[in-house]
C-alpha cells in the first residue's frame, strides 16, 4: 500500500529535483529520487545508531578482545 505526501519546495529545490529526475540521471521521476533519498537516510540513521550503541558498550566496559575476523572465523 502506498500513500501520498505533498511537499512545498522552493523554485531552486524543485529545479534541482527535476534535474536529478531526468533522462540524464538514474532517476526516472521526482518520486523515485525522493524515495531513494529517504531510503539512504534510513540506512545512515541505522549506522549511526549502531555506532552510538557500540560507543556506549565501550563506555560501560562491554567489549571483547576478539576482532571481527575472530568472530568470522568461528563459523
Amino acid at each position: 500500500m502506498s500513500s501520498s505526501l505533498n511537499v512545498q519546495l522552493t523554485d531552486a529545490l524543485r529545479k534541482y529535483v527535476d534535474e536529478r529526475a531526468s533522462d540524464k540521471d538514474v532517476y526516472a521521476t521526482p518520486s523515485e529520487y525522493i524515495r531513494d533519498l529517504i531510503r539512504q537516510d534510513m540506512q545512515d540513521r541505522a549506522i549511526a545508531v549502531n555506532i552510538l550503541e557500540g560507543l556506549d558498550d565501550l563506555k560501560h566496559g562491554r567489549f571483547s578482545s576478539k576482532s571481527i575476523r575472530d568472530f568470522k572465523n568461528q563459523d
